[in-house]
């Protein structure tokens, strides 16, 4: 018997070994994982496409022509941003600099004179050798007068340059030079008792010194040629206050003669002081109480043995007044063609002056000292005015936005062979012309065009730089962005940084990214803090606390950046035309080497030995002034600040009102006010739409990258995919090959419609079939579209792409951001008035300017500060502070968003 199964048990369920919110959670990890990690690798591939592409595409997009290049002819990288920074640091260095030095500081070269043409024909070989410059007529040797169609057209024409161009600009202005000088404490009976020795002795222990120490004598150019007699007065630095003070104590000044000291401001302001209180002449020296600790007091041995002051040293140098106007005396306003209608210039002395060295001021204090016979004083100064020559060498290198203009400079000239004035600065930008060529040996081209000049006759009171200002001032007001300059770069030890304060944090965060010159682990802006090691225990008082003032005053800004007065060839810049600017240097402390400022003793050897020993300094100006230039030509949206320049504005005006409390002045500042919060509340919304005009670009261009990359991928991946299934990948001249084919199979079928015969048909025929098939197939658009794919692939070969990509919404990005930068630029330009300022009309920034006796410094609202310390006039006041108010409103207008 077959027994009965048991009745069937269902078995148990086993519990999973992972739940299943496990599983779920372990899927999404694993697509979270992937999303990141593609998120990753495309992010870091659009990276390193724009790294290759983006300066060509901001090029394209910001060039007139809407054709976009989709990747480089050739596939090579265009060198651009961080990446072009980086080649550009690269490339100064000591011995260049120190060869570049040599170069310029071993001989001679006066505005004017035979060296001095050289130095420009030099400079302009320069860039003809580094930046691949060319004439801009073709002409061998490009030098043109000032006012000729070709000179003009040099600088009119930079807009439309495709190439690298250079050439020499010669003025002709009023000018002055030496005949013969004398000083002689005379008698009772005229007879000369004493006579000065005014030129300065050196020997062959500095090789320079002891060979041109003669070759230019010891004079103030533009001084005042003749004659004079008088007794002495010391009055001090020659300062307002000095003058002031002297006034109160009863001297009379009627007939004397004024002995200063150099320093607290502006040589020709002492001679101007002096003049207009009836002085006949005015004598300058220089004291070694100012030299601070590195005097022989303190044991430091006199150059060339040491690196204290060389008492026989004289500092030569204009007696301009240069708190009128700069630039030729006889075109005030307007470029010293050599047929310019002269006239009667207002900015020189009308008494002569002659600079002295410590020896000889020594002789004449104890003539009026205590124990001293007070005896009359004669001097000659005789002097030629005339009409001299001077060269501006200028270069260009054109970018792609051909609007928008950076001009760097340094002048050339130098009162004798000039080792840190200027050609320590000459040697920096020798650097910077190197590096930028580099650049463009790299295939870079910058997406603003620069300008690199090398001005002449500054020292006689910025005339190179001035007269091209004047001559081209509506073409700069049009498309001139920044201006960058050099002087000195290296003085002594202190880095200080000068400059518009909307360009003050741009300045200070690069000096933030090169290395200090001689410290390792810090900064260039750390030796904003620096100071000499040459200690003592002996310093005057009286030299310390007019150097601190000094020090004081010139660190206004919030950022420790100084502002701009004059002094140097931005002036024409930042005083008449409104251009964002700065200037850059090492200057000496009280505790540096004795700088010998326009004396032969400023010579190659003290440089190497005491000023800049391995020239560290030099390269570091070098790298920050071509960072500088390297930044703000490629940046997307001007590096312009107008917010802390707004804010910077509030403070100038709590001094005003701080002057105006200790006066009795009754002035109203409430519409001042109420316009300075309304410019910093337009501005902040300036700084809003700058960064959205710039991150919408960005955003664009970054998915230009991303099109171009997934492009490139799916080709490729695509190649890879044909190579597996042992397909061939045809490469592009086969793909050519195979174009042309198609073409000329497209030219031969026509547009008609004919009957098709396959080869097989053909051999079918001969075996008696006709060898047709039973229908007409249509051609349609194979013609057109082999036309089409061959253009297409022209396009392709020279690197040209008719995009697909959303072109009006890229140009749209591109002229919200033209609009920002065009209203950044405007900033500045909106306070200039055309009206100047009381007395002194080519002066026009109403912001800020010399200050009317200090000639260098600056003095913010100049107009409206000088009626409360100058005029002491309310009314006066008054009308300037409602003319300030009524610039501001048209700034806040103008930048409006």
């Amino acid at each position: 018997m077959i027994p009965v199964p048991a009745a069937a048990v269902s078995p148990r369920p086993r519990t999973p070994l992972v739940p299943r919110w496990a599983h779920i959670l372990a899927r999404v990890a694993l697509l979270a994982w992937c999303w990141v990690n593609l998120n990753a690798w495309v992010k870091h591939n659009v990276d390193v496409v724009l790294e290759a592409h983006e300066g060509q595409w901001l090029a394209d997009a910001f060039a007139d022509s809407w054709t976009f290049v989709d990747h480089h002819p050739r596939g090579r990288k265009v060198l651009f941003g961080k990446k072009a920074e980086k080649k550009f640091l690269t490339v100064p260095n000591a011995e260049s600099a120190i060869a570049a030095s040599r170069q310029y500081a071993t001989k001679p070269h006066m505005a004017g004179t035979p060296g001095d043409l050289e130095t420009a024909k030099d400079f302009l070989k320069l860039l003809q050798t580094e930046i691949g410059a060319v004439a801009p007529a073709g002409s061998a040797l490009p030098i043109y007068s000032a006012g000729t169609p070709e000179s003009r057209n040099a600088t009119l024409g930079i807009t439309k340059l495709k190439a690298p161009v250079a050439w020499i600009d010669t003025y002709y202005p009023i000018m002055n030079t030496p005949l013969d000088h004398s000083l002689e404490i005379l008698d009772e009976d005229g007879n000369a008792v004493w006579t000065a020795a005014l030129e300065e002795v050196a020997d062959s222990t500095d090789p320079e010194a002891g060979k041109y120490y003669d070759a230019i004598t010891t004079w103030h150019g533009l001084s005042r040629g003749g004659s004079a007699k008088g007794k002495l007065v010391y009055a001090n630095y020659g300062r307002k206050e000095d003058f002031d003070d002297l006034v109160a104590k009863g001297v009379n000044l009627n007939g004397s003669i004024v002995i200063a000291r150099y320093g607290g401001n502006f040589r020709g302001l002492k001679v101007k002081g002096a003049q207009e209180h009836g002085a006949v002449a005015c004598l300058i020296y220089s004291d070694p109480r100012d030299d601070g600790t590195v005097t022989a007091e303190n044991g430091y041995a006199p150059y060339p043995h040491g690196p204290a002051r060389n008492p026989n040293s004289v500092q030569r140098g204009s007696t301009q007044f240069l708190s009128i106007y700069p630039g030729d005396p006889t075109t005030p306003g307007y470029p010293s063609y050599e047929n310019s209608t002269r006239t009667n210039g207002t900015n020189i002395p009308s008494i002569p002056s002659l600079p002295l060295s410590w020896a000889n001021a020594q002789k004449l204090l104890q003539e009026i000292g205590e124990n001293g016979q007070n005896r009359t004083i004669s001097l000659v100064n005789n002097v030629d005015d005339k009409v001299i020559p001077i060269w501006n060498t200028m270069g260009v290198i054109p970018g792609h936005i051909k609007d928008e203009v950076v001009i760097i400079g340094n002048h050339r000239d130098a009162w004798v062979m000039g080792a840190a004035d200027p050609s320590s600065g000459t040697s920096s930008i020798h650097e910077v012309i190197r590096g930028l060529g580099e650049l463009l040996r790299n295939g870079w081209t910058p997406l603003r065009t620069i300008v690199i000049a090398s001005w002449d006759a500054e020292e006689y009171g910025l005339i190179g730089s001035t007269e091209w200002g004047e001559d081209f001032a509506d073409w700069i007001d049009q498309h001139v962005v920044a201006y960058f300059n050099l002087d000195s770069s290296v003085s002594g030890s202190r880095f200080r940084a000068l400059a518009t304060p909307s360009l003050a944090h741009f300045v200070r965060g690069i000096a933030e990214e090169i290395e200090h010159p001689t410290k390792p682990g810090k900064t260039l802006w750390d030796a904003t803090k620096d100071s000499g090691v040459l200690t003592g225990d002996h310093i005057d008082a009286e030299s310390l606390v007019a150097y601190e003032e000094s020090e004081a005053s010139a660190a206004v800004d919030a950022t420790g950046v100084g502002l701009l007065g004059s002094g140097s060839d931005f002036t024409v810049f930042v005083q008449r035309a409104g251009v964002a600017s700065n200037n850059i240097g090492f200057q000496s402390t009280l505790q540096d080497p004795v700088y010998h400022y326009h004396s032969v003793f400023d010579s190659e050897r003290w440089m190497e030995m005491y000023g800049d020993p391995g020239f560290g300094r030099h390269v570091a100006i070098a790298k920050h002034l071509g960072l500088q230039t390297v930044r703000l030509a490629d940046s997307i949206v001007l590096p312009i600040n107008t917010t802390h320049h707004a804010i910077e504005l509030g403070h100038y005006l709590d001094r005003v009102e701080s002057i105006a409390s200790s006066s009795s002045l009754d002035v109203d500042f409430t519409g001042l006010r109420h316009a300075i919060h309304h410019l910093q509340k337009a501005s902040a919304k300036l700084d809003r739409e700058k960064a959205k005009a710039e991150k919408r670009l960005r955003k664009l261009l970054r998915r230009l990258a991303l099109r171009h990359l997934f492009r490139r991928n799916i080709r490729k991946n695509f190649c890879r995919l044909r190579t597996l299934l042992g397909l061939e990948c045809p490469g592009q001249p086969e793909l050519d090959a195979l174009a042309s084919s198609s073409a000329e199979a497209a030219a031969q079928a026509g547009h008609a419609e004919k009957a098709f015969e396959c080869s097989a048909m053909s051999r079918a025929g001969g075996q008696g079939k006709t060898g047709f098939l039973p229908f007409k197939p249509r051609i349609g658009r194979a013609p057109a579209w082999a036309r089409e794919q061959r253009e297409e692939r022209q396009r392709r070969a020279e690197g040209v792409v008719k995009p697909s990509f959303p072109v009006k919404r890229l140009k749209k990005a591109v002229q919200r951001v033209r609009a920002a930068n065009q209203k950044l630029k405007a900033f500045e330009r909106g306070f200039i008035h055309e009206d100047g300022i009381k007395d002194r009309e080519w002066y026009r920034n109403l912001d800020v300017a010399p200050g009317k006796w200090l000639g260098y410094g600056a003095t913010t609202f100049p107009a409206l500060t000088e009626a409360f310390t100058i005029e002491k006039n309310a009314t006066i006041a008054q009308y300037e502070a409602k003319r300030l108010q009524k610039l501001i409103e048209k700034i806040a207008h103008e930048i409006k968003v």
